[in-house]
């Protein structure tokens, strides 16, 4: 990623929500509200409810010249050159393809939900994590995607295909673009000895001003301790919580909020919350990490994945249900994932790539390995975004689990 030259950006950064063919401003997203199954909890756990049917599967997408395509993407997906003129990989798609591409982006994954749900015929194509993919694809706003058409996907690690939030009753809705795992983080000048563990986090004892993640979703930061620190709940997917298991993280999170000492969903507020010393260990993300560290003079902070593993996000690239513009959508997500250009994403948001052939293209040689794109047994532990259900997405049918609309309400109420 081109760090140096993204903290003068995050100076001003800001989520620019307008629809535009020149760019918008390179902010990172928050990863908002939902939840996800871990890398090796997909196998065993129930498919989700069954989607709205829709078109059957394409098998010629005919000529790109001449259509327009939306995009509704995570901030730092789709670049034209208007944050950085080397940062573009929509202007030589529009000339070798003949499509326009305009884009909007959008700050957290409810965002994206309501901007899609509510303008069901504006975007063709769009980023969504787990918490917004499982949606997407029961209210039938986006359509099974034919994986014999494209050419990125048979390069696309294996880890990250036939999941429970990008595939529904063995039916693929799209193609993977990345991953990435939350993450503890810490003032080493200020915290010591270093802490190992969400539980010392979770727990006011310790002595920390906590930064945390605010969404609902961080309630499954909460259940992951638990998986741990109390066996007697029996919790197996930290997105599929009954009635007991529920309220054991809400007593959880209520028992952290005397050394909350931040909520943040913009990752620039947490930096600074970090500089200045306010919020000394926290939830965060590598690339925020990697920021710290190029500042000013350095910020002094370093990070894990406990012991307890952790919560993260995988996107998918989507097809809206009512495009017509089929071939021009399935020729962008296919640039999108392609080996260079699936490259350039990751290095430029900070995250780990999708294709398995990226890797050897980084710029910078290390990208993968700092970001684990290529190392399973990292991801082992890591619960990607999946949307809570009333349906236990653990496989469990004698009991009701908290749907997402209770962990809504729940995460307003510890909040106050």
């Amino acid at each position: 990623m081109h760090l140096r030259r993204m903290l003068g950006l995050l100076a001003s950064a800001a989520i620019i929500a307008g629809a535009c063919s020149s760019g918008s401003a390179s902010t990172a997203p928050s990863q908002a509200a939902s939840a996800a199954a871990p890398s090796q909890a997909a196998s065993g756990a129930p498919s989700q409810a069954a989607a709205t049917p829709g078109p059957s599967l394409p098998t010629e997408l005919g000529s790109t010249q001449g259509q327009t395509i939306n995009v509704l993407s995570w901030p730092g997906y789709v670049e034209s050159g208007a944050t950085d003129k080397a940062v573009d990989w929509v202007t030589d798609f529009q000339t070798s393809s003949g499509c326009t591409v305009k884009y909007q982006v959008f700050g957290t994954s409810d965002e994206a939900y309501s901007l899609f749900t509510t303008n069901p015929e504006e975007f063709d194509i769009i980023s969504a994590s787990g918490d917004a993919s499982l949606r997407l694809v029961r209210g039938g706003f986006v359509q099974p995607f034919n994986l014999a058409l494209s050419k990125s996907y048979p390069d696309i690690f294996p880890a990250l295909k036939d999941k429970p939030y990008n595939t529904v009753d063995g039916v693929s809705y799209g193609v993977p673009h990345g991953r990435g795992s939350n993450l503890l983080m810490w003032r080493t000048d200020q915290v010591n000895p270093a802490p190992t563990s969400w539980a010392q986090m979770f727990d006011p004892a310790s002595g920390y001003k906590v930064s945390i993640y605010d969404a609902p979703i961080y309630i499954a930061d909460a259940a992951v301790v638990l998986m741990k620190t109390r066996p007697d709940l029996n919790i197996k997917n930290p997105y599929a919580l009954d009635d007991t298991q529920f309220a054991a993280a809400i007593e959880l999170l209520n028992k952290q909020k005397p050394a909350v000492t931040q909520r943040w969903v913009d990752y620039t507020k947490q930096m600074s919350d970090f500089t200045s010393g306010t919020s000394n260990v926290g939830t965060t993300w590598q690339i925020i990490t990697n920021l710290l560290k190029l500042q000013t003079p350095p910020v002094a902070v370093d990070v894990i994945k406990p012991v307890e593993g952790a919560t993260g996000w995988s996107d998918t690239w989507m097809v809206n249900s009512k495009t017509k513009n089929l071939a021009c959508a399935y020729a962008y997500i296919d640039h999108l994932t392609s080996p260079a250009v699936n490259a350039k994403i990751a290095e430029w948001f900070g995250e780990a790539p999708g294709n398995s052939k990226s890797c050897a293209l980084t710029v910078d040689t290390t990208h993968c390995a700092t970001f684990h794109a290529d190392d399973d047994a990292f991801w082992q532990d890591v619960w990607y975004w999946q949307t809570p259900t009333a349906e236990c997405v653990d496989g469990r049918t004698d009991v009701t689990c908290k749907s997402f609309d209770d962990w809504i309400k729940a995460w307003t109420e510890v909040k106050g």
